[in-house]
């Protein structure tokens, strides 16, 4: 079953359109999207919901342009992505999308600073900006006094509070969470959910990715997914 799509997409920031996503492993065809159709709009905090392999992570990946659907249209702020360049998909990327992974895929080998710069690196932003908005958005999660510790030197909840930082530092409009509070203790896992629905509260559209259903029971709208179908 499919959900209904608006009429109006004004609003519109991520729109699928009959999306399917196959796979093949050796002979087999594993259909991970079975023709999604789905509107999220504007500054919603949505969760998609799960067991495992019902193709939450897929959808998520291709919401953030880092896969192509085998068929269907995808849709980001109403440019339909399979009429953009690679060099604009590497800008939606890169400037409208924000990631944050359950295990935190920072730099292991250099500062927390030198990681959540990175993203800037990629926008030609000069060093001295790259520095001083880094330093801002490591303050705006709460690790100010951390900024030249690298990963290993962090607990868990600060190695993910980096990963958010690194995900905010480009001001995007989407942020994309994929069981962001996996890898966490129950505690540090409330505060990081706490962080998130401050940035929704400040305007961000917000899409968590989990099976637990606590977590997703705490976002405005759940979006369920079974064997690669929205139910």
């Amino acid at each position: 079953m499919e959900e209904k799509i608006e009429q109006s997409t004004e609003n519109s920031v991520i729109r699928l359109e009959n999306t399917t996503k196959d796979y093949h492993m050796g002979e087999v065809l594993v259909q991970a999207l079975r023709g999604v159709s789905l509107n999220i709009d504007r500054g919603e905090y949505v969760a998609i919901m799960g067991p495992s392999g019902s193709g939450k992570s897929t959808m998520m990946h291709i919401i953030g342009c880092l896969d192509t659907p085998t068929s269907g249209e995808v849709w980001i702020d109403n440019e339909l992505l399979d009429e953009v360049t690679e060099k604009d998909l590497a800008y939606i990327r890169n400037e409208k999308v924000g990631f944050v992974f359950q295990q935190f895929n920072l730099l292991s080998k250099t500062s927390i600073l030198n990681n959540v710069m990175t993203p800037l690196m990629y926008q030609g932003v000069s060093y001295g900006d790259r520095k001083k908005r880094a330093k801002a958005a490591l303050e705006r999660v709460g690790l100010g006094d951390r900024i030249h510790h690298r990963p290993n030197e962090l607990s868990g909840g600060q190695r993910q509070r980096a990963a958010i930082a690194r995900a905010i530092v480009t001001n995007p409009s989407i942020i994309l969470a994929d069981e962001p509070t996996g890898a966490l203790d129950s505690k540090t896992g409330e505060q990081i959910m706490e962080l998130f629905e401050e940035l929704h509260r400040e305007g961000a559209t917000v899409i968590l990715v989990t099976h637990d259903q606590k977590l997703g029971m705490r976002c405005h709208r759940q979006v369920r997914l079974l064997d690669g179908q929205i139910v």
